[in-house]
């Protein structure tokens, strides 16, 4: 069975925001507003999603 994907898009800025919510985005290939990444759907990835829900868009994909 295949796994379950997501995919996450950053929609904001980093600037003004704290270190650590930075370098999250930096660890998921983020940082620029308008990428876009596609992982599995791990409890890492929802657990960094988290972190910076209001700085990402999340979709589910089949």
């Amino acid at each position: 069975m295949a796994e379950k994907q997501v995919k996450v898009k950053q929609i904001k800025s980093t600037i003004g925001r704290i270190k650590k919510q930075e370098l999250v985005l930096k660890a998921m290939g983020l940082g620029k507003i308008g990428r876009e990444k596609v992982y599995a759907d791990t409890p890492v990835i929802r657990g960094m999603i988290t972190k910076v829900a209001h700085l990402v868009q999340v979709e589910e994909v089949k």
